[in-house]
Order: structure tokens, then C-alpha cells, then sequence
């Protein structure tokens, strides 16, 4: 008898667990996915579309209107259906809006999505005692220092002279850069934030 009451028993705690196990799959099951990666590459909101730039445009569902291409030189972009449309001067999501706007006369519901990848039309300039000199392409939120460190320095640059060039309603601005004392923490308010086209000059 108490064999029998054992396995009873046994045969309860088994069937409670089953239960609990299920229960716990359920509410998993029921918990949403976590949320994709962002892409490598996305534009800052307000970032304007210039020539050079390369954009991919997605469509939803519809590999053959989906391609990676320049904008060229008069601001445009070719696409399928669409032929030119204007992209430079908008912004990712203003040229995605325009886009779906224009397809909805061949789709019945296009979800289009632009990701800058390649951002070419901005840039700004670093000139003098660099290892390398000349254009450089503008990221989102790029400072001098960050500039600095992809020109690099000779041997003979006065790293306590550096100065940005900078064009603001027809009027020439310069800023001093104290390399030295913006490594050290100690002239954090120089590492400016630049725009398109600003030139550093390294003496």
C-alpha cells in the first residue's frame, strides 16, 4: 500500500512539473523577439543627401525596385519605375517619403527605406604638417581631434598652433586647437565639432 502511495505520488510531482514546464514555454513564447541591430551605417536625422553620396534604397518586398546607387552630380538618383528623382537637400526619411509618395501609382502598399552609406558630399580639409593632407569625408559628429587623428602628424608639427578654418555668412572664423593641452583634458572646448567645409591648418 504505502508503494502504491509512493508512486502516486511520484506520478502527481511529475505531472505538476510537466505543467509548470509548459506554462514557462508559453509565457516565453509570448515574450517579443528582441530588437534587430540598427545597420552599420545610418545617417543622423538631419543629415542632408549631397552629390557622391552613396544611398541603398529598400523596398519592401520587392527586390528589383531595391538597389545601392551615387547620387550624381545634379542630385539625382535613377531609379526603376521612377526614372530621376531628386535626392540631394533631402534627408534619409524626407527622400523615403518621397519615394513611397511616387511608387504608390505602380504598388498598392510601398515601404521604401534609405540608408546613407557612404557619406561623400561632405567634407572637410586638413592642411600642412600632416602625414595626410587634403579632403577627408565628413562623419556624423566628427570632431577635430577625431580628424587629427586619422591625418596624423610629421615630425615638425607645432601641435600647439593648430587652427580651423571656418566660412560662417561670408565671414572667415579661426579657432585655435591646442592639441597638447585637448589630449591632456585640459581644453575639452576646443574639440570642435566640425562642418562641411572646414580646413585645419596645422603649422
Amino acid at each position: 500500500m504505502k508503494g502504491m502511495k509512493g508512486k502516486i505520488a511520484f506520478a502527481s510531482a511529475l505531472l505538476l512539473g510537466s505543467a509548470t514546464l509548459l506554462s514557462w514555454g508559453q509565457d516565453a513564447a509570448k515574450q517579443p523577439p528582441p530588437p534587430a541591430p540598427p545597420p552599420a551605417m545610418v545617417a543622423q536625422a538631419s543629415y542632408k543627401i549631397g552629390p557622391d553620396d552613396t544611398l541603398h534604397v529598400s523596398v519592401w518586398k520587392e527586390p528589383d525596385l531595391t538597389a545601392t546607387l551615387p547620387v550624381r552630380a545634379d542630385g539625382m538618383i535613377s531609379l526603376p519605375l521612377l526614372n530621376d528623382v531628386q535626392a540631394s537637400g533631402l534627408t534619409p526619411m524626407q527622400l523615403a517619403a518621397s519615394l513611397t509618395e511616387k511608387l504608390k501609382r505602380y504598388l498598392a502598399d510601398p515601404r521604401v527605406t534609405v540608408v546613407v552609406t557612404a557619406m561623400n558630399s561632405q567634407r572637410v580639409y586638413v592642411i600642412g604638417e600632416v602625414l595626410h593632407t587634403g579632403a577627408m569625408n565628413l562623419l556624423p559628429n566628427m570632431t577635430v581631434l577625431q580628424a587629427l587623428a586619422t591625418a596624423g602628424f610629421t615630425q615638425f608639427a607645432n601641435t600647439k598652433g593648430i587652427y580651423v578654418l571656418r566660412s560662417e555668412n561670408g565671414k572667415q572664423q579661426k579657432m585655435p586647437v591646442n592639441y597638447k593641452a585637448l589630449i591632456k583634458g585640459d581644453a575639452s572646448g576646443q574639440n570642435i565639432a566640425l562642418k562641411p567645409g572646414d580646413t585645419i591648418v596645422v603649422p
